[in-house]
């Protein structure tokens, strides 16, 4: 298979987190369906989150396993600082943009008959809901470049049929992943434009093809555990504040189910990945 099909076929895992974007567009849900859709993206981030640092972690392990410990203290100390700069940097961007006066804390925008007006757009960028859907859409990003370099370096050393596992999988598992994105809108009540859900795909999945370009022509360990690591770090930053947001809705029971749904979700298709013998 040459180059040009694998690459394509990275787009195609990477774009189905287009499949559960619609969801932020619900109108107006119930203050029950917004508890459950923010603990079940809880759910489907704690998984990531657990997903992302155990591969991270697979490079430190394999070389203390064979007594390499400097190898292994590198790659620990680039894990490390990829999760400080992944969850402190967001702590500390958030508080810049709070002294700004245009942080988290904004009300979201109003919307005339399902759509913000143009003059409003912006704002619904700087509100929390817009916010935290940024930070989730680069969480998963940096995921799913990793997954993307993933496929490109299997294809890259001819294990076609392992690439195209990795592609169904991460395809199967990404289309998880938009309705994460977009839970923080739907829980707020704010119904975005369909632009704006666009441009939170591009950026959510649209790493998984850059990340199959770069895979078939160059391979780092070192990269990809720095990756891995910001990914893990941003991704605990937007777990802390759907937990706040959950928190402030009351609702315990719901948030339970929902986040143990969420998590079973995320290793469902996980295990799909695995028996398919990726």
């Amino acid at each position: 298979m040459s180059p040009a099909k694998i690459a394509l076929l990275g787009a195609v895992a990477g774009f189905t987190i287009f499949l559960g974007l619609p969801i932020g567009r619900l109108r107006s849900p119930a203050p029950r369906l917004r508890a459950l859709l923010n603990a079940t993206a809880i759910g489907v981030l704690l998984f990531l989150f657990w997903d992302v640092l155990a591969h991270a972690w697979e490079p430190v392990d394999s070389a203390v396993a064979k007594h390499d410990y400097v190898p292994a203290a590198r790659y620990g100390l680039v894990l490390a600082l990829g999760v400080a700069v992944g969850l402190a940097g967001l702590v500390y961007f958030d508080r810049w943009i709070a002294r700004c006066g245009s942080g988290l804390t904004m009300v979201a925008a109003a919307t005339v008959d399902g759509e913000a007006p143009a003059t409003e757009r912006g704002r619904m960028w700087r509100s929390a809901a817009g916010q935290l859907a940024l930070l989730i859409a680069v969480g998963i990003g940096l995921h799913n470049f990793a997954e993307g370099l993933a496929i490109g370096n299997s294809a890259a050393k001819g294990e076609i049929a392992l690439a195209l596992l990795l592609i169904i999988g991460f395809g199967l598992h990404n289309a998880t992943e938009g309705f994460g994105i977009v839970a923080p809108l739907a829980a707020a009540g704010t119904r975005p434009s369909w632009g704006y859900l666009g441009v939170l795909g591009l950026i959510g999945g649209g790493p998984t093809f850059l990340g199959t370009l770069i895979g078939q022509r160059f391979t780092n360990e070192t990269v990809s555990v720095a990756v891995l690591a910001l990914a893990a770090g941003s991704i605990l930053y937007v777990v802390i504040e759907l937990l706040a947001v959950g928190r402030r809705m009351g609702a315990k029971e719901i948030t339970t189910w929902g986040i143990l749904a969420g998590l079973l979700l995320g290793f469902a298709t996980d295990a799909i990945v695995v028996a398919g013998g990726a």
